[in-house]
């Protein structure tokens, strides 16, 4: 019987979609049904976002607000393999793909079926994969592997490059001088590798030792600085959260937290990455290697 494998996903680039399509390309060249479905909200984000809409998401990120979908179709009731691709907004799943989680039909389809993550980021999806990995764990469905593209630039380069592809929804070079944001090219079209060490261990259902096969192939990076980035962040990103959702005048509010993240970014970060390679990078090995297992761990 042929293998039936579901590759769904939220994007508004396409760029995701993109890094689904490469990954489950090698399947569908041994004769693997591969069904690609793209999900929306119902009242959905424009693209490119403005500045203002684009933060205003952040308390529902935060705090697992979901959204109503647009009516959406699957062929099947029951897959082999669901390839799950989500997106990172404010170190948080996306609010789609919160939305779908959410959603009592796809949470049936997912019960008892292996599934394999895949994002497509600028660089920080830690926090994110820590809460998708609950949601996966709360769906009943197992976990067998995770695929996290970035952004490869520096962290400074890529933040201005995101904004510029976020607000003026074109992935080209920024004043001439940037390189081109998002994963590059290169790493989405490397994605169908992947898909080729995915093979054997879908048609025998044993997917025993592939995750130690994706991270032998850099499917998964994780850089010590942005762990600390995010292990901080995350914290204080839901404390804004909460504050920001029992105000009156949220979009005032809003507003502040886009300069505190301007000034955390360009002012904070630096200074607390110092005093952590001062006082913990080289004297708390155990800590590191708890934290990293943390954000990598399947289970």
């Amino acid at each position: 019987m042929t293998k039936k494998v579901l590759a769904i996903c939220y994007t508004q680039s396409g760029q995701l979609r993109e890094i689904l399509d490469n990954f489950t390309v090698p399947l569908e060249n041994v004769g693997i049904s591969v069904e690609r479905v793209n999900v929306n909200l119902k009242h959905n984000y424009a693209f490119p976002w403005t500045t203002d809409r684009f933060f205003s998401v952040m308390p529902d990120c935060q705090l697992d607000v979901p959204a109503e979908l647009e009516p959406f179709t699957l062929a099947e009731t029951k897959y082999d393999l669901i390839v799950l691709g989500y997106q990172a907004w404010f170190l948080s799943p996306s609010i789609p793909f919160n939305s779908l989680m959410n959603d009592a039909r796809f949470k049936a389809i997912l019960k008892d079926t292996p599934v394999i993550t895949v994002t497509g980021a600028r660089n920080m999806w830690l926090n994110a994969f820590v809460r998708v990995k609950k949601l996966i764990k709360a769906a009943g469905a197992t976990l067998v592997g995770n695929i996290a593209l970035v952004d490869t630039h520096p962290n400074p380069i890529s933040f201005v490059t995101i904004f510029h592809w976020m607000l003026k929804g074109k992935k080209d070079s920024y004043l001439g001088i940037f390189p081109p944001p998002g994963v590059p090219d290169s790493e989405i079209k490397r994605s169908a590798a992947f898909g080729e060490s995915l093979l054997p261990h879908l048609l025998g259902n044993n997917y025993e030792g592939f995750q130690n096969e994706l991270d032998k192939q850099r499917a998964v990076v994780l850089k010590y600085n942005l762990m600390v980035i995010e292990t901080v962040a995350g914290k204080i990103f839901k404390v804004w959260a909460t504050f920001i959702s029992k105000r009156k005048n949220k979009t005032a509010w809003l507003k502040v937290f886009k300069y505190y993240l301007l000034i955390a970014f360009w002012i904070g970060a630096p200074i607390m990455l110092t005093l952590n390679a001062i006082f913990f990078r080289f004297t708390t090995p155990k800590r590191i290697k708890a934290r990293k297992q943390h954000f990598l761990s399947l289970s």
